[in-house]
């Protein structure tokens, strides 16, 4: 975590001197570490907000092509353990698509990820990358999602 992110969190802790002087009693140290959490049981991870891309010149064809490669990369990375989160959104007047949270720590590693994205590659989206902090938590979703799913009719 950066100093910018380290100073983000005590400054928060000192706004609100409730929290600051609380401690979780169910905390347990061992699944925070299990999740990569830090003593706050939270991590770095990489949000990414997808776009319509700037590519609207292929066929039908083509276009089916490369979101099933797109779905495709969506479950190696979710096998590797890098995708935590993802899913579509509703229509806006963002031109957003989906999101992603990857569980990675930096933007550079998230930039590579997406580049094996073969939509992404192709210009059909486009992404916007973030760092975010979060709980730590949130990779336990992975083992959770995968008991639920079921594919559409």
């Amino acid at each position: 975590m950066s100093l910018k992110s380290h100073l983000l969190l005590l400054l928060i802790f000192c706004m609100f001197p409730a929290f600051a002087d609380k401690t979780n009693p169910n905390f347990d140290a061992k699944l925070a570490a299990k999740y990569g959490g830090d003593k706050y049981g939270m991590k770095s991870f990489v949000l990414v907000m997808l776009k319509t891309g700037s590519n609207t010149s292929e066929s039908k064809d083509k276009i089916s092509e490369l979101f099933n490669g797109h779905m495709k990369n969506i479950d190696r990375l979710v096998a590797e353990n890098k995708l935590i989160v993802a899913g579509p959104m509703g229509k806006n007047d963002k031109s957003y698509r989906g999101i992603f949270i990857l569980n990675v720590s930096t933007l550079e590693e998230a930039e590579a990820l997406m580049q094996s994205d073969p939509a992404i590659k192709a210009q059909l989206l486009a992404t916007e990358l973030y760092p975010w902090y979060g709980s730590a938590a949130l990779a336990a979703y992975l083992e959770v999602s995968d008991k639920i799913w079921q594919k559409s009719p």
